[in-house]
């Protein structure tokens, strides 16, 4: 019986390895040591699974005495951005596999900011909410249209002193179609 992409992603092990390589390319050692409570043999095993299913990819591969030692990352180095034909083209399994991806990222930012020894949620502006609304087309439209104009503003600030990167996730989800 095939694994669903769910099943491979939600695994702890996997999950872990893939929240190292968001952002980042890593070999397994480098993975082994970064998750060094993981058995080497277990590391390997997952991160085959991973690139099996495709949630994870081979960027680079690197001549080591004698052998090739391979690079992975959870970016599919053929693939930059996913357009809107693409997207209509994605089956299900391909869409709940990027979705994944996606909160897996957000929760990897999450973990790493609370990993600081000290940390203040308020002060330092953390927050995640959800809310529901009752939009016409054209409303949502407008709404679309205005979050845009906003991260447009803010994101053309570029690093200085007294800016720090914050992660900024949006999700919109519409009910089902009614029958």
């Amino acid at each position: 019986m095939n694994e669903s992409i769910i099943d491979v992603i939600l695994h702890p092990v996997r999950m872990r390895i893939i929240q190292n390589l968001i952002n980042q390319q890593l070999t397994p050692q480098q993975l082994k040591e970064i998750l060094p409570d993981i058995p080497q043999a277990s590391l390997y095993r997952n991160i085959k699974k991973l690139v099996e299913s495709e949630v994870i990819y081979i960027v680079d591969e690197i001549p080591n005495r004698g052998t090739v030692e391979k690079v992975y990352s959870i970016q599919d180095p053929n693939k930059s951005l996913i357009g809107s034909e693409e997207l209509k083209q994605m089956s299900k399994d391909e869409h709940l596999s990027l979705f994944m991806k996606y909160m897996a990222n957000l929760m990897g930012e999450y973990e790493r900011y609370l990993n600081q020894d000290n940390f203040d949620l308020a002060a330092d502006g953390v927050t995640f909410r959800q809310t529901s609304l009752f939009l016409s087309e054209e409303e949502l439209t407008d709404f679309i249209k205005e979050l845009r104009e906003v991260y447009a503003k803010y994101t053309q600030y570029k690093p200085e002193n007294g800016r720090r990167r914050r992660t900024v996730g949006t999700i919109m989800i519409p009910e089902p179609n009614k029958v």
